[in-house]
């Protein structure tokens, strides 16, 4: 009777959707505990370790990648001012 009025076929299993969804709460909380939390800030103890981008020879390596790059960055805008000085001053 409560099919007829409702329109559903068949009624869904509370008893085992109900633990398999707490199942699968409980699996996605643990996996969230233990995932890596990447380079960004230290997850709390016990889990968490230092971050890769905090030790010493990632900052050196960042600080020189840096300085390469803002080099080749100057270089790049002083060859335009070259070009676009000698386009309307040519030297001959």
């Amino acid at each position: 009777m409560i099919t007829q009025l409702t329109g559903y076929s068949c009624a869904m299993l509370d008893r085992l959707y109900l633990p398999i969804l707490g199942l699968l709460t409980a699996a996605v909380i643990a996996l969230a505990l233990v995932w890596p939390q990447g380079l960004g800030d230290r997850s709390p103890p016990p889990f968490g370790h230092e971050p890769v981008q905090r030790s010493p020879a990632m900052q050196a390596a960042m600080q020189r990648e840096t300085e390469a790059s803002e080099r080749r960055l100057n270089q790049a805008r002083e060859a335009v001012r070259n070009l676009q000085s000698q386009a309307i001053a040519p030297t001959k």
